[in-house]
């Protein structure tokens, strides 16, 4: 088998220039947090919002709370990003006696939700009848128009940032962003990516449950801390479940995967070398968690990871071997290019 960067032309230097991530083949990151952060303030500070008699302006972003990274996979561009902004705005009635001063908070600006579906809250300081206009105006139209600059910081996020993380093959001339194909982290996703199950009838009710263990091991062509991310990273863990992950990658931190069929917590995590989790399926007797191990062991030319996994349900080991294979490890090989050599 090759050694690292020996054989396989995705490790071949000479087919790239530059002698980076050839063929665009691995994982690559770039983070968009500081960028992000310059853009959103362009588009949003000093934004002036007038119509129909009324005039408002965007005068602080007072709260910017997040980030951003831009990721390439197989010529894939993924996308993440998760915002909380508060804005700070003042506007008044054209002839008006009032300058109204109020609060925008946009909490939830993430891949996981349309524009359409942000939420964007409008309050004010005050409550007399030119503010409550004001309010009014801002609610029904100056959303409106903060939804169309957030649309824009969106575009051009995976327009002008991500250009140069699509690399070009020896031969062929730079990639243009409106010819790579973009996609996010899945949770938009109408994709059905639930764990096969066992039938409710092998299962045992109302007697002690007879539990088994279960070992594996997978070699994947990559290094061992690449894996270690691969499990404990959340955009990496959205990436191969392509659902909504909850994650908290730390020490008694918990997670969630597949739509809340997979929950658990951490245990101990040293990076590049091993991983403990409670681990269930959601069709297991209430309050009864697997203890899964995984050690990580780089060797020359793979990195060798063993699975054990104690006090499985007796009535579910094959199906939950057949899972880790399937939904885990073949997952992981097809998004990362963990796999053999081709």
């Amino acid at each position: 088998m090759a050694k690292w960067g020996e054989g396989d032309p995705r490790w071949i230097v000479e087919e790239r220039p530059d002698a980076t991530n050839v063929n665009n083949w691995h994982w690559t990151e770039k983070n968009a947090g500081p960028w992000s952060k310059d853009r959103l303030k362009e588009l949003l500070l000093n934004l002036k919002i007038s119509k129909n008699g009324v005039d408002c302006k965007i005068t602080e972003v007072d709260k910017l709370e997040g980030d951003a990274s831009a990721n390439n996979r197989k010529g894939k561009l993924i996308f993440f990003y998760e915002w909380d902004i508060k804005l700070k705005w003042e506007g008044a009635l054209s002839g008006g006696n009032e300058k109204v001063k109020g609060e925008v908070q946009i909490p939830n600006l993430s891949e996981e939700n349309e524009v359409s579906e942000v939420d964007i809250i409008v309050t004010i300081k005050g409550s007399g009848e030119e503010a409550q206009r004001v309010k009014a105006f801002m609610h029904n139209f100056g959303r409106d128009e903060i939804r169309n600059q957030l649309k824009e910081y969106i575009r051009s996020l995976k327009e002008e940032f991500s250009k140069g993380l699509i690399l070009p093959k020896k031969g062929e001339t730079p990639v243009k962003p409106d010819n790579v194909s973009t996609i996010t982290s899945g949770f938009n996703k109408k994709i059905n990516m639930e764990p096969v199950v066992a039938s409710k009838k092998n299962q045992q009710i109302g007697c002690k449950l007879e539990t088994k263990t279960i070992e594996l091991s997978e070699k994947l062509q990559c290094r061992a801390q690449e894996f270690y991310d691969a499990m404990t990273r959340i955009e990496m863990v959205t990436a191969f479940t392509q659902g909504h992950v909850k994650m908290e990658a730390e020490k008694g931190g918990k997670f969630v995967l597949f739509g809340g069929n997979i929950t658990g917590e951490f245990r101990e995590l040293v990076p590049a070398k091993k991983i403990v989790q409670y681990w269930r399926y959601k069709q297991w007797p209430d309050q009864h968690f697997s203890e899964v191990t995984f050690t990580i062991e780089e060797k020359n030319d793979h990195t060798l990871v063993r699975l054990k996994q104690e006090l499985v349900p007796a009535a579910e080991v094959e199906q939950t071997r057949e899972n880790w294979r399937r939904y885990y490890f073949e997952s992981m090989k097809r998004t990362f290019g963990f796999g053999a050599f081709l």
